[in-house]
């Protein structure tokens, strides 16, 4: 939209004056300070201010070229009205507005901006006034935004004093409602400040108190109790959020009672409210930009069947979703076919290139809707022209918008009056538009895209259809044969059509000649309308000149695909051949790296031979101690460790053998020794887990942890012992079981649950044998739509549970509060509130979203909890991992690696029960171990063994 001349210019005419004189008295201080040499910290910090200021001067000057050079660069326009916001310059702020809001529409946040800084500038003068109206009114025409109406009707009523100032605050309240009045979450609000307005001057028309009220002022006043009234019935009938509390308001300040139409037509407003009431609560919780939430939406309206509420969501989807053409498409298509108002039409056909001008369907639908609604040639040529220059992403969209505006100019055009000046003028477009398309098309993306010449036939046709004028066809025909055309049957045909609907017979006649000599593609379906013509219309001379012409032509024809055939059958043998080399040459390498690979295993296996005797002795020894008396845990201790632990579903960790030469020096600990016996001297079936509870997220370092929780848990019963969990080398691992003597006490240990203990929150939770009861669950959280709980992020890390349950009192009965915290007992900044009812919590969402607390911005929602995946694979391998024995290990111990020295060609691809596992063989394996000797009595195999082994493969 073009601006206007009167908006360039400003409001105050001195400010650029005051800048430069502030400049150089700047530049003048800075000298000063130079030459003198002060090193005082206030005059520094002025020096620091003034480098910032040149700073962001040069910045702006780079974005100020930045847009000289390119001046469709959004980002680069916001940049610079930020940092010209920033520095204060307002006389240029003002002109990069205007040159933004020139080429793209502006958002909200842009708008409000500029808006009050220029409601800030002006002194009162009523020309003044009427500028910033006329900077309102382009805000208003962007996108349909409720914030940006509010605040250009609170702005006109500091202007009701001057005359017809009443009238024009109603008026401009008006076209608000009508705009943005059926906004669901948001109209409220200026159907509050509209009531309010008229509250205020029903109060100036009361007369004194005592005083009577003329006929006149009664009269006056019975007509703004009227208003009054209206907007009130008016408000009722519409579906808005909160409804409720405006019926009441309506209810307490009526003195007649609300009659039983208004109740009615609010009962039917609270109809329609709950039907979308869904969709409102899929927005309420959907991230931006919500689009599918608003497709849904829109769907559900363009159903239901009122222009004014599809009319509303459109524009609701499109201030989040300015830059999706489909949706600007669907609602331009929505508004041609279905309100056709001729205003309402071309602006948002206009609002919609100006947010996607690359997308060239909206220009040509625009186009279109010109035409529709009678608009102005000129008008209709300006937006082809800023089409053309909008910057089309494929060469084709130029040849389509092209089409359009051709389409246009033909349908203008009276071909009853011969050299009329629309004619002139089609034809001047059809030669424009071919030589646009070779230059600056065919230049910026190497081709025309038109590739078979559809401008030139559709100006073809027209010639010979409705200007008589075949000797141009002619000349068009020719001319699209020479650009590579020519070898196509379809183009011949086309172009034969064209001759037997508006030529003569001769011209068809050359016409299939030089198609039979010329096609590539289809030859014999050329072949056959040239004979078919010439049975309808030629003479025997004819007949027979077509039939020598077209066999002499299948006959090269067929000759040549032999020749191609021949020559495709020799590529596909050379490429057979190749193949087959490949294939042999693979073949020889693969066996020849493999005679290699024998002879160094060979090699290796020899080597590891000469060393046996060597490390034999070592290596049994280790064995004899792995089950020795030697260990630091006994095997027995261990066992009864692992069926502890699973109480809870965890299995204890494998043990780790140290190596032979650190076995032999190492010392053993009795302490941890004793602490784990301690730990396990009650057996598995003198524990009962139905009076166990188990203890977490302890410290490690918490000191005699046994004594500390007795005195904790001491209070729910007696405590028949506390068995601590600690690691090998004595080490408190965090966690333990307690045992009472009944279920009671368990009951009440279950509610200490989270009490903290040396700074930490201890978790508590029942004693399970998860082995025997793998779904079990100590927690188990909803996961569908709480509708009465609201979801709250972003809060303050110092927020309790006491400062947001006093937050969200306000509005509706607070039935709990649950701050979310991690192990350390520290707030996450997240928390779940659940209130009485649907309602409070909707209420709760609307005013609480986006409020700011502490610097904080909360982000309030509905709850709803994903759903949980169930890992079924995990979960099942520890179940049956609890239950499987302890893995046999060879005479060397557990290896660094973990990797079987079996090698690979000796691996049998045996049943899943024969599987070796880490390294080791079953029976049906040849019955054989990792060096160690099962129960069945197989002997084990020595290195000599797998050798030969290898080499018999």
């Amino acid at each position: 939209m073009a601006a206007t001349g009167n908006e360039g210019e400003t409001l105050l005419p001195d400010i650029e004056e005051e800048e430069e004189a502030e400049e150089m008295e700047r530049e003048m201080e800075s000298e000063d300070e130079e030459g003198m040499g002060v090193e005082n910290s206030d005059e520094d910090d002025e020096g620091d201010t003034s480098e910032d200021e040149r700073e962001n001067e040069a910045e702006i000057q780079r974005l100020e070229e930045q847009l000289s050079i390119n001046a469709f660069d959004y980002n680069c326009h916001v940049d610079l009205i930020k940092l010209l916001r920033q520095e204060g310059k307002l006389h240029r702020l003002r002109k990069a507005r205007q040159k933004m809001s020139e080429l793209f529409p502006l958002t909200e946040e842009i708008w409000l901006d500029w808006l009050k800084d220029e409601i800030g500038l002006i002194e009162g003068e009523e020309a003044e006034r009427e500028k910033l109206y006329e900077l309102f009114e382009k805000a208003v025409k962007d996108y349909i935004c409720p914030d940006i109406w509010l605040e250009y009707a609170q702005y006109s009523i500091g202007g009701m004093g001057a005359p017809g100032g009443i009238d024009r605050v109603r008026a401009i309240f008006e076209r608000a409602l009508t705009a943005v009045g059926l906004h669901m979450t948001k109209g409220a609000a200026l159907w509050e400040a509209y009531r309010e307005f008229e509250i205020a001057i029903l109060s100036t028309l009361q007369p004194p108190p005592g005083g009577v009220a003329s006929p006149e002022q009664q009269e006056q006043l019975n007509a703004q109790l009227e208003r009054i009234h209206t907007l009130f019935r008016r408000q009722l009938a519409i579906p808005l959020m909160d409804m409720e509390g405006t019926f009441a308001e309506y209810s307490d300040w009526t003195d007649e009672g609300v009659s039983e139409v208004v109740t009615q037509h609010y009962k039917r407003s609270l109809q329609q409210l709950e039907k979308r009431r869904l969709h409102e609560e899929a927005l309420l919780m959907a991230e931006p930009p919500k689009l599918a939430e608003y497709q849904g939406y829109i769907d559900y309206e363009m159903k239901e069947g009122d222009p004014a509420r599809v009319q509303i969501i459109f524009e609701r989807a499109l201030a989040e979703n300015c830059l999706v053409p489909d949706l600007w498409a669907k609602y331009t298509t929505y508004l041609d076919r279905q309100l056709k108002i001729k205003e309402l039409v071309l602006s948002c056909h206009e609002r919609a290139v100006r947010n996607c001008p690359w997308t060239m369907g909206l220009w040509k639908s625009y186009i279109l809707a010109l035409e529709r609604h009678g608009a102005e040639h000129h008008i209709v040529s300006d937006v082809f022209e800023k089409a053309l220059n909008a910057g089309f992403i494929q060469a084709t969209d130029y040849v389509e918008i092209w089409q359009s505006y051709l389409d246009y100019l033909r349908r203008r055009v009276d071909f009853s009056k011969e050299g009329s000046r629309e004619l002139e003028e089609l034809r001047a477009a059809f030669t424009r538009c071919l030589d646009y398309l070779k230059q600056d098309v065919e230049e910026r993306f190497s081709e025309s895209g038109d590739l078979s010449c559809t401008i030139m036939q559709i100006w073809a046709r027209i010639e010979a259809l409705h200007c008589k004028n075949m000797q141009k066809a002619r000349e068009l025909w020719d001319n699209i044969m020479t650009k590579g055309n020519a070898k196509y049957a379809n183009m011949w045909l086309e172009y034969y059509n064209l001759e037997r609907s508006y030529g003569d017979a001769v011209h068809c006649r050359k016409a299939l000649h030089r198609a039979v000599q010329c096609t590539s593609d289809y030859p014999e379906h050329v072949c056959e309308v040239l004979l078919t013509f010439e049975r309808v219309e030629g003479s025997l001379e004819d007949w027979d000149a077509a039939v020598q012409k077209t066999e002499s032509r299948l006959n090269r024809v067929n000759e040549q695909r032999v020749k191609a055939a021949e020559k495709e059958a020799q590529l596909a043998r050379h490429e057979e051949e190749r193949a087959e080399q490949r294939r042999k040459a693979k073949a020889e390498k693969k066996a020849q790296k493999k005679s290699q690979k024998t002879n160094r295993t060979g090699d290796k296996r020899k080597a590891e031979d000469d060393g046996e005797d060597e490390w034999g002795e070592e290596t049994e020894l280790a064995h004899k101690r792995h089950r020795g008396e030697g260990d630091v845990i006994p095997a027995a201790l261990e066992e009864q460790m692992e069926t502890e632990s699973s109480l809870f579903g965890r299995r204890a960790p494998p043990r780790k053998t140290e190596p032979p030469a650190t076995r032999r020096n190492q010392q053993a600990v009795p302490e941890s020794s004793s602490m784990v016996r301690k730990t396990l001297d009650t057996t598995p079936d003198q524990r009962r887990d139905s009076n166990t509870v188990f203890v977490s997220n302890l410290a490690f370092n918490l000191e005699e942890p046994e004594g500390k929780l007795k005195a904790v848990f001491g209070t729910c019963g007696n405590i028949l012992e506390v068995r601590p969990v600690f690691t090998t080398k004595g080490a408190f691992r965090g966690y333990c079981y307690v045992q009472f003597e009944d279920e009671l006490a368990t009951q009440k240990a279950l509610k200490l649950d989270r009490q903290e203990v040396d700074g930490r929150p201890m978790f508590v939770s029942p004693c399970v044998d998860k082995s025997k009861n793998p779904e079990f669950k100590v927690f188990k959280y909803n996961t569908s739509m709480e509708k009465h709980k609201i979801f709250i992020s972003g809060l303050p890390f110092t927020c309790t549970t006491e400062k947001l349950e006093e937050l969200c009192k306000e509005h509706g009965t607070v039935k709990a509060v649950r701050l979310v915290t991690n192990r350390s007992g520290r707030s996450k900044g997240l928390a779940y509130v659940e209130f009485e009812n649907e309602e409070q919590a909707s209420q709760a969402v609307l005013k609480m979203d986006r409020m700011k607390i502490e610097n904080y911005t909360l982000s309030v929602a509905i709850s709803n909890p994903p759903a949980r995946k169930t890992e079924v694979g995990p979960a099942a391998s520890r179940v049956l991992g609890a239950m499987m024995p302890r893995q046999l290990q060879g005479t060397r111990g557990k290896g660094r690696t973990q990797v079987s020295l079996l090698p690979r060609s000796l691996h049998r691809q045996n049943a899943p029960e024969a599987k070796a596992e880490n390294g080791t063989a079953t029976k049906q394996q040849h019955g054989m171990t990792d060096g160690q000797e099962l129960d069945t009595g197989t002997k084990s195999l020595s290195n000599e063994d797998f050798a030969r082994m290898l080499l018999k493969k």
